[in-house]
């Protein structure tokens, strides 16, 4: 279940431009009643829609499952890569405080009181949703990060892997619990750092990274491949080996660019409110 964000409470403006059509000390006390009127009636219309808002969140509180301390668990994590941020407690105030700041806020247990991730990194969690699971215990904030999330500057709090616990490997920083699409961006990067140290016949990745020819080349095949197994009705598993063949090829340019995964995603959640059209029309192009 989704939890509606509060829209942030702005000043009511409403423009009366009839002094443009008037003569000026016709209209003047006409013109100031009216307005007064207008302002004082979207006002009213205002507060009503707050106090109905309000209500429906107090509602939505009152159905949480919250523990026999007022508390439910809160995982943050993020918009665009999936990634699980952190987790915390939250209690009634905080989670009221999350939909109408949108800012990601908990409770300390330690301090007994609320505390708004970012508040003295400024590394806010700019929260987009909220869910909550199907017996109402526990909740996701679902948002973009200002930087980094961990107290130890880690992107997130989840790199210690118990693989590597077990196998008792030094825990580092940047081994984060990544996706697959990540991973693959990961393996990339791995493969381009060993290019200054590289012996012998390089690996197909590095040989992407080093020709950029060979790679638009790959690219543009591997897209045409992907074409073809609709063209002429090949089975889905064929597709998804193509359309993977064109992800690899297409993150190796990624990487060559110095473009983020993350950035690309942030770029398709961006457009989810736009039309494709008038998007196209307003791209910029420039030259790097």
């Amino acid at each position: 279940m989704a939890v509606s964000s509060l829209p942030f409470v702005q000043s009511v403006r409403v423009p009366f431009k009839a002094r443009n059509f008037f003569p000026a000390g016709v209209c003047g006390r006409f013109n100031k009643k009216k307005n007064l009127n207008a302002i004082v009636s979207a006002s009213w219309r205002k507060l009503e829609k707050d106090i109905n808002l309000q209500s429906k969140v107090d509602t939505l509180l009152d159905g949480i499952k919250w523990d026999d301390k007022g508390l439910a668990v809160a995982i943050a994590q993020n918009v665009d890569t999936g990634a699980i941020l952190m987790q915390g407690f939250v209690n009634r105030d905080a989670l009221a405080t999350t939909i109408s700041s949108r800012k990601a806020t908990f409770f300390s247990r330690s301090r007994a009181a609320l505390w708004m991730k970012g508040e003295t990194s400024k590394n806010f969690i700019n929260i987009h949703d909220i869910f909550v699971d199907c017996d109402r215990d526990s909740i996701i904030y679902l948002g973009k990060p200002d930087g980094p999330t961990c107290h130890t500057g880690a992107e997130t709090c989840y790199f210690t892997s118990i693989s590597d616990l077990l196998k008792e490997q030094e825990v580092e920083e940047t081994n984060l619990a990544l996706t697959t699409l990540y991973s693959l961006e990961s393996m990339i990067s791995q493969r381009e750092s060993e290019l200054a140290e590289q012996h012998g016949k390089p690996s197909w990745t590095k040989r992407l990274l080093l020709d950029e020819n060979l790679l638009c080349s790959k690219i543009r095949e591997e897209a045409d491949e992907l074409c073809q197994t609709l063209e002429e009705k090949e089975d889905k598993s064929r597709t998804a080996s193509e359309m993977a063949d064109v992800i690899y090829h297409a993150m190796v340019l990624l990487r060559r660019k110095d473009v983020k995964i993350e950035s690309v995603l942030e770029v398709l959640r961006q457009r989810f409110s736009q039309s494709g059209i008038e998007e196209k029309k307003g791209r910029v192009t420039t030259q790097s």
